[in-house]
């Protein structure tokens, strides 16, 4: 095939863009017909999410973390002072 033929087939955006009807997506027009029936509750824009317990202090996770490094270099130092080697 040349590249005239290619130019045949190739989209037209513009054609596309100023058709006078554009056809919803299949999943427009199945929610279009599910909220005629059943309308959804009105919602804000962007809602949080539901609530989450209470944070911890970040000064309760940093220890968390220095306790278990502290645990490592002492496991790892008592394992090199039982090491005949």
């Amino acid at each position: 095939m040349s590249e005239q033929d290619d130019s045949e087939y190739e989209f037209d955006y513009k054609w596309a863009n100023s058709a006078e009807h554009k056809e919803p997506s299949a999943r427009a027009r199945m929610l279009a017909a599910r909220w005629k029936e059943n309308p959804p509750d009105p919602a804000p824009f962007r809602a949080d999410p539901d609530p989450v317990g209470p944070r911890r202090s970040s000064w309760v996770s940093t220890t968390i973390v220095l306790g278990c490094v502290a645990a490592v270099i002492v496991v790892l130092g008592y394992i090199q002072l039982r090491s005949p080697y």
